[in-house]
């Protein structure tokens, strides 16, 4: 389900860059369905501002009335001005009567710099040449094992399916065990001007 939404936000360095910004909602007992009405009457406006990126609405089966929405905007000054738009304004207005806001996460770059985020600091994210060389010396490694392990013993798969599966093997090795140490190991370099202790 796709949609828009509405909330406060705190401000990121970085304009010009991709934000996304998370928001829970808790809507009332036998408002679910009013709830997403309104969510689409707010995308179909939202498709049409300039900035505009996209939302997913997720809202998962043993949450009850909890939504949480996922927006997406091309700069932080875009979410900004969406944010004080007076048709927001009016279809918050209306959601606040069945529904209330619970949390609201800072707004975050998008794209790989999320690899290299610091927790509880808010930098200026590294260069993308930077995050590029990083990404490749971790991929490289993980990328010759996985070929020398997997490729020999799967040759005579279907060709969609050798294709499938290198990088859905890659993509959460990389993102859960690789790129955090990296990101770690190289973070006065991709952060020179953070103070670090």
């Amino acid at each position: 389900m796709s949609a828009d939404a509405a909330g406060s936000s705190s401000g990121l360095p970085g304009q010009g860059r991709g934000v996304t910004l998370v928001i829970t909602w808790e809507v009332e007992d036998g408002k679910e369905e009013q709830f997403e009405q309104l969510t689409h009457e707010i995308a179909a406006y939202a498709r049409t501002f300039c900035g505009h990126d996209g939302v997913t609405w997720l809202h998962p089966q043993e949450s009850g009335g909890i939504y949480h929405s996922v927006l997406r905007f091309t700069s932080e000054q875009r979410l900004q001005e969406w944010m004080r738009l007076p048709q927001r304004l009016e279809w918050l207005t209306k959601v606040h009567k069945i529904a209330r806001e619970l949390s609201e996460a800072p707004p975050q770059i998008t794209g790989t710099e999320t690899w290299f985020s610091l927790p509880e600091h808010r930098v200026l994210p590294p260069p993308k040449w930077k995050t590029t060389l990083v990404t490749v010396l971790g991929a490289f490694p993980v990328s010759l094992v996985l070929n020398w392990l997997i490729t020999p013993n799967v040759v005579t798969w279907p060709l969609p399916v050798r294709a499938a599966l290198f990088p859905t093997l890659l993509a959460p090795i990389l993102t859960f065990l690789i790129m955090p140490r990296l990101s770690r190991a190289f973070r006065r370099w991709l952060y020179p001007q953070h103070a670090w202790s």
